[in-house]
């Protein structure tokens, strides 16, 4: 903990205890609770704390501020406290609570995947690629791949392996830590968890369907064995197992004493979580595996094989999402071996080929927003290289009816190609490169079966796209973007020491008439407003960014290398809007001159979240200087002086 804990500590006593705490978040400068009784609040006794400068309700908020060191005060008041995150996630169920049970299972697998899809996407790239050297057939009359003929694009394959294997294999160790994250839990404990999911004394998941069940190791308690089988590249099994691991935690903290909490919590919840993953989730897991892999064998075999092609079709992306799609592995094999070929494959590469071209719809339908296509591109280029993961994470999960459409998709495309009995010598390259791996007689009828699954997938998600306003959002996107873009160039092209110049275009205002207390009454310290007239702020001084409030993206400080420090803040009360039409131009560390762009802002955004505009700029560390502002002026963003600064 930091300077603030017995300050910290002792608010906790003032506002009424955790208990009479429903939420506590911070903006810039405040501390803003929600309380369950208001009257509980000792307001003489927390303007009583060294570190308060004032307090008041407003908006059914109990707010303390602060000032500029408000990020460190709640750090420790979170620990001491042990509250944390309450009002984002009070704000997230809110919407949840809006949502039906499918959708609210999206949304979770998409917050527990943003952290991770940068990985995922560079994994992806390289298993795409690795398939393309090492998978594809081209040379020698079709006998050789280009790293059986090369010696030094087998040593790329292999150094990429490196790579590829710690994303995928290791991705429930990822998805363990981003649960415990995303939930409040120890996030090491998390770690801890997936590591136990993929160690090397477990047989891997993918041997699992090739080993006979008596070659299977395991555990051996006298009465009872226990299979001892990882769960690489498991994604379902990994999120149940961190969720117990999340609530054991919660529970063992709840009941046990604080003096011993830390030899207890961590080693109970661990422990039985571990236990929950390989005695229960896994056995559970495996075994519904099991049966649907005899169900698609008898499908695929049967006299009806051509409706299982549908059903298979639809269905083998969300597969993709509970990991049990490994299990074709040994059906493709048992086919092959049967027939001397595999007719289930060509539909899974078909499967992957639609999802890609959902993202590719997206990706037209994203078209004017370029932050998008940054992520588009890549999962497209993985997936049609036959790693869908990228894009169905990354993408079509994030928005949802991409991934239908591209089910829909797959489910046409593998209706053709079971009436045609498009069949592979051998398992291939999963995507595009896929009608290389198929019997010479079946390419004419595959090449029409994967022109469907593009056109089909396309089609649908650029209509619904479309209607339902993604399109006019990207667009929206592209233009604050390229706003932002615009104001990256400063305006400025000299400047005085000793001057604050204006930080938008508009009226200034003096900061005594700002219709907001903390700010009138120059409790943070003394400054000038301004009513603004555009909706680009800029720096009104020479110096560096010390502080950025992230998420919400409405208030930035700046440090002079004269020891000022100048707080910048967008409209009143607009830290409730989340960060919704605030676009950032810097990041803390920055050096910025009078007139760069700091923040770009909506205004009707802003307006219609029935908050002011008025921006106030305000010196919370005059660092013995003397100032003087000058309001109800009409200035011009970056070049008219609103004060000087005088030591």
């Amino acid at each position: 903990m930091g300077q603030y804990k017995e300050d910290a500590a002792r608010l906790l006593e003032l506002v009424g205890g955790k208990e009479n705490i429903a939420a506590v978040s911070h903006c810039i400068t405040r501390m803003r609770f929600v309380l369950q009784d208001t009257d509980k609040a000792d307001v003489p006794g927390i303007e009583a704390l060294k570190s308060v400068k004032g307090s008041f309700t407003q908006a059914g908020q109990f707010q303390v501020i602060i000032g500029n060191t408000v990020g460190d005060f709640y750090d420790d008041f979170v620990a001491v406290s042990g509250i944390s995150g309450v009002s984002k996630a009070e704000v997230k169920n809110a919407a949840k609570g809006q949502q039906n049970p499918v959708q609210k299972a999206m949304t979770n697998i998409a917050e527990i995947f943003a952290p991770i899809i940068p990985a995922i996407i560079c994994g992806g790239l390289i298993l795409g690629f690795r398939n393309c050297i090492d998978s594809l057939y081209l040379f020698q009359d079709g006998t050789a791949t280009l790293c059986d003929i090369n010696q030094f694009w087998a040593g790329v394959d292999s150094f990429l392996w490196l790579i590829g294997e710690a994303v995928f294999y290791m991705l429930p160790v990822m998805i363990c830590w981003s649960v415990m994250k995303k939930m409040g839990g120890s996030e090491v404990l998390g770690i801890v968890l997936g590591l136990t999911l993929v160690s090397g004394q477990l047989l891997n998941a993918y041997d699992v369907a090739s080993t006979a069940a008596a070659d299977i190791p395991k555990w051996d308690f006298g009465f009872v064995q226990v299979n001892m089988i990882g769960y690489q590249a498991q994604v379902i099994p990994a999120i149940l197992a961190a969720f117990a691991l999340v609530y054991l935690e919660r529970f063992f903290k709840k009941i046990t004493h604080p003096l011993i909490a830390q030899i207890v919590v961590p080693f109970c919840s661990l422990t039985l979580a571990v236990m929950a993953a390989h005695f229960v989730l896994g056995p559970i897991g495996w075994q519904i595996g099991s049966v649907i892999s005899d169900v698609v064998y008898a499908g695929i075999t049967s006299d009806f094989r051509v409706a299982f092609g549908a059903i298979f079709g639809a269905l083998y992306a969300p597969l993709v999402i509970t990991g049990l799609h490994h299990m074709s592995n040994a059906i493709d094999l048992q086919l092959i071996g049967t027939f001397g070929g595999t007719m289930l494959w060509p539909m899974i590469a078909l499967s992957n080929i639609a999802q890609g071209s959902a993202v590719l719809g997206m990706s037209f339908v994203q078209r004017k927003n370029p932050e998008a296509q940054e992520t588009n591109l890549p999962c497209m280029i993985s997936c049609y290289l036959g790693v869908t993961e990228p894009a169905i994470f990354g993408i079509n999960l994030k928005y949802v009816f991409p991934f239908v459409c591209g089910m829909i998709g797959s489910c046409c495309a593998a209706i053709v190609s079971t009436a045609f009995g498009c069949t592979a010598n051998a398992v291939g390259v999963g995507g595009l490169p896929g009608i290389l791996s198929m019997q010479p007689a079946y390419w004419a009828p595959y090449a029409l079966c994967m022109l469907i699954a593009v056109a089909v997938p396309f089609v649908l998600t650029v209509i619904v796209g479309t209607r339902n306003g993604t399109a006019a959002a990207a667009e929206q996107a592209g233009k604050e973007i390229a706003a932002a873009e615009a104001a990256a160039q400063p305006v400025a092209a000299s400047y005085e020491e000793g001057t604050f110049y204006a930080f938008l275009s508009g009226t200034t205002v003096a900061i005594s008439q700002v219709p907001d207390a903390t700010f009138a009454e120059k409790i943070l310290g003394d400054g000038i407003a301004i009513e603004p007239t555009d909706n680009i702020l800029r720096s009104p001084v020479a110096g560096t960014v010390s502080n950025l409030m992230e998420g919400s993206n409405h208030a930035c400080g700046i440090t002079t290398e004269s020891g000022l420090e100048v707080l910048l803040h967008i409209g009143l009360d607009t830290v409730d809007m989340n960060g919704n039409g605030f676009r950032p131009m810097v990041k803390e560390g920055d050096t910025v001159r009078p007139g760069d762009a700091l923040i770009v802002f909506d205004t009707e955004k802003i307006a219609a979240a029935g908050h002011p505009a008025i921006t106030m700029m305000v010196v919370t560390d005059e660092a013995g200087h003397t100032l003087d502002f000058r309001p109800n002026e009409a200035v011009e963003a970056g070049k008219a002086p609103v004060g000087t600064f005088i030591r």
